[in-house]
């Protein structure tokens, strides 16, 4: 989806395309928290399952992950999966419906209760759980088949933490999503000026560059784990077909597919 934007009245990001290092934050809590990422998401939690509200756009790519996760592992059936930084548990509810064994894990309280809540709806067995990645690893290290940590890195103060705590918690052999946003100009348009000020299908302030992430950052967070990346695919918006789409344009989305050593 190309967007022919005016720039002025915003602060551009830099074109620097440099092997950096993976964001921190230096004023990060001792639990790898954002408060301010926590707030903003408890305020839209009610939103988390009306189809046409502020999570629209992760309801229309829902099944495009879902789609990818089920083919990386050969089904989803009888598995057991922890989702980090579930939210309302939009992808993790697809999982389970699958046959999956599903843990949901986040810090936002408000996004917990309205996933339990939906769950109980929806008769689907999940266990939410409001804890760390890194505090769930150390209680649950190498008992999972699957692992997925989507949409979330760009929100934590320190993306590796999460990374090496999802390693921890698969089992040998097992795999490991993820997928954030490439901090390229290009995104700053798609994602900040075209998604939250233009076409406002997420509200303003959902998104950070400072915090997004270019794939040699995340592989080299990865390359310090025992994972080894075996997939690595973009996902951009189709308006012909009216849905997500998998391409091997890692500009903005994408998503990699890793399994454990």
């Amino acid at each position: 989806m190309n967007l022919l934007l005016t720039l002025s009245g915003y602060n551009k990001p830099t074109s620097d395309n440099r092997v950096q290092r993976m964001p921190a934050n230096n004023n990060a809590t001792p639990h790898n928290v954002d408060p301010k990422e926590i707030e903003k998401f408890s305020a839209m939690a009610e939103q988390w399952w009306d189809l046409e509200g502020d999570f629209k756009p992760l309801h229309m790519l829902n099944p495009t992950r879902l789609a990818y996760i089920e083919q990386g592992v050969g089904g989803l059936f009888a598995k057991s999966i922890v989702d980090v930084g579930c939210g309302g548990g939009i992808l993790t509810e697809s999982m389970a419906r699958q046959g999956a064994r599903v843990v949901g894990i986040d810090m936002a309280h408000a996004s917990l209760q309205v996933a339990r809540l939906h769950a109980l709806e929806t008769e689907i067995d999940i266990d939410y759980q409001k804890i760390t990645a890194e505090e769930f690893a150390e209680q649950h290290a190498g008992q999972f088949d699957l692992v997925t940590c989507m949409e979330m890195l760009e929100h934590v103060p320190d993306p590796a933490s999460i990374i090496q705590a999802c390693c921890a918690m698969v089992k040998p052999g097992g795999t490991v999503y993820f997928s954030t946003i490439n901090k390229t100009f290009k995104a700053y348009l798609m994602m900040i000026l075209g998604a939250e000020h233009l076409l406002r299908w997420v509200p303003k302030g959902t998104h950070e560059y400072e915090k997004f992430i270019r794939p040699s950052q995340l592989l080299s967070a990865i390359d310090k784990t025992t994972l080894d990346c075996i997939d690595l695919c973009g996902v951009e918006f189709s308006i012909l077909a009216g849905e997500f789409i998998l391409t091997r344009n890692v500009d903005v989305n994408y998503m990699l597919r890793c399994v454990k050593r």
